[in-house]
C-alpha cells in the first residue's frame, strides 16, 4: 500500500491527522547550518586532540546523541513544554541544593550529582533550559511591558538557580543561565529606565561584589584582563598563549594539524575552552570567520522564528533560546581572545564535551518546534 493510499484508507478525516503524523517537525536551514557547524567542530577537534581516535569517536557519538534528542525536543508541541516547565524548574532546583550538599567535587567545584546506576550529570546545564521557559512561563499570560513587582518575580526566578550555581562555583554556567533569564526579560520588552536603575543598582553593589561576592581566584582572572604580562607563567599564562596562537595563524593559517600551540602543549584546554585559538592558529582568520558567519546564520533564522512565532510564550522562550546562544559564542570568543576574563564557557557545539552540546542542541530543537507548530 502506497502512503497516499494509507492516508486516505484514514476513517472520518484521518486524512489531515495522517498528515499530521507524518510530518517531521524540523527546519531545514537551521538543521543544514547546525551539520555544518558540527562537522566543522568535529574537524577542528580531531586535529585539536592530536588526532585521538577515542576522543573524537567519543565526540561523534555524543553529537550523534544530541541530534537525536534535538530531533525529539522538535516534535514537542510548545503547549506541553508551557505545562511541564514549574515542575522542570522545581526540580532543576532541588537538584542543584542536592549539589551543594552531597555533589561530586573535583578540582575544587562541587558541579556534578552521581547516583548509582546513572551517570554523573552535571544540573546546572538543565537550568540553562529550565530558567528562561520558566520566566517565559511568568510572562506568558501577563500584560507587557512587565510591571515592577512582575519584575521582581522574574529576577527572583533567576537568581535563586544562578546562585546555587556561582556557589559550587561555576561562575562561568552562573552568568550564562542569568544571561538566559534575563533574555527573556528583555524581550518582554522592559523600559529604558528600568534597564538604567539595574545599571546603576549594579555600579553601587559593585564594591561589594569585589569584596565579599568574589573568590580569590576569580578577581585574579580579572585583574590578570588587564595586564596578562604580571604574571605570565601563571595566571597571565592562558590568555598569552591563546593570543598567541591566534595572532600566528595570520590570515590563512599554518595548516590543519599545523600548530605549534596546541600540539606542542602550550595552549591550554586546546580540545574545550580555548579550541577557537587552535582554529585561529591553523585555519588562521578566515576559519574564523566562516565559523561566526555559521553562528550569525543560526542566530539570525533564530530570532526570526521568534518574532514569527503566534504566542508569547513561544516568542519568549525562542527568542531567549537564541540569546543565550549568541551569549556563549560571545563570551568564548572574548575570553580567548583576550578582552573579557577567563570563566570556563565553552565554544558552542565545537569544544570536545557532550553535556554542553547536549543542551545546545536540545535548545535548537525547542526552536524548530516553535517554527513547526504554529497553532496554539
Amino acid at each position: 500500500m502506497s502512503t497516499r493510499d494509507f492516508v486516505r484508507s484514514l476513517p472520518h478525516g484521518g486524512s489531515a491527522a495522517g498528515l499530521r503524523l507524518l510530518q517531521i517537525h524540523l527546519d531545514p536551514l537551521l538543521l543544514a547550518v547546525l551539520f555544518c557547524v558540527i562537522g566543522y567542530g568535529l574537524v577542528v577537534l580531531y586535529s585539536a586532540v592530536d588526532r585521538n581516535m577515542n576522543l573524537f569517536s567519543n565526540q561523534a557519538m555524543r553529537m550523534g546523541l544530541a541530534l537525536v534528542l534535538m530531533a525529539a525536543a522538535a516534535q514537542i508541541h510548545p503547549r506541553v513544554y508551557l505545562r511541564w516547565t514549574p515542575l522542570a524548574y522545581a526540580g532543576g532546583v532541588a537538584m542543584l541544593l542536592l549539589v551543594l550538599l552531597m555533589g561530586v567535587e573535583v578540582k575544587g567545584s562541587r558541579r556534578w550529582l552521581d547516583f548509582p546506576g546513572l551517570p554523573r550529570f552535571q544540573p546546572s546545564e538543565l537550568m540553562k533550559l529550565a530558567v528562561p521557559m520558566m520566566v517565559a512561563w511568568y510572562f506568558h499570560d501577563r500584560p507587557l511591558p512587565p510591571s515592577l513587582k512582575d519584575l521582581c518575580v522574574a529576577l527572583v526566578i533567576i537568581v535563586i538557580p544562578a546562585g546555587c550555581i556561582v556557589l559550587q562555583p561555576d561562575l562561568g554556567t552562573g552568568i550564562l543561565v542569568a544571561g538566559a533569564g534575563l533574555a527573556v526579560v528583555v524581550l518582554a520588552g522592559i523600559q529604558w529606565r528600568m534597564i538604567g536603575y539595574a545599571l546603576l543598582a549594579l555600579a553601587i553593589s559593585a564594591p561589594w561584589v569585589w569584596w565579599y561576592g568574589l573568590q580569590d581566584y576569580q578577581r585574579l582572572r580579572i585583574l590578570t584582563l588587564f595586564d596578562p604580562q604580571s604574571d605570565p607563567l601563571g595566571a597571565g599564562w592562558n590568555i598569552i598563549q591563546s593570543t598567541t596562537a591566534i595572532g600566528s595563524g595570520g590570515l590563512y593559517g599554518k595548516g590543519l594539524f599545523q600548530g605549534t600551540q596546541s600540539h606542542l602543549d602550550f595552549l591550554p584546554e586546546s580540545q574545550t575552552d580555548f579550541i577557537i585559538a587552535v582554529i585561529g592558529e591553523e585555519l588562521g582568520l578566515v576559519g574564523i570567520l566562516a565559523l561566526l558567519a555559521l553562528y550569525l546564520v543560526l542566530i539570525g533564522r533564530g530570532l526570526y522564528i521568534a518574532t514569527q512565532a503566534p504566542h508569547t510564550f513561544q516568542r519568549l522562550l525562542a527568542g531567549a533560546l537564541t540569546l543565550t546562544f549568541f551569549v556563549y559564542v560571545f563570551v568564548n570568543v572574548g575570553m580567548v581572545s583576550g578582552l573579557l576574563p577567563v570563566v570556563g564557557v565553552p565554544l558552542p557545539l565545537v569544544s570536545y564535551g557532550g553535556t554542553s552540546a547536549i543542551t545546545l542542541l536540545v535548545s535548537f530543537g525547542i526552536i524548530m518546534a516553535v517554527r513547526s507548530h504554529r497553532g496554539w
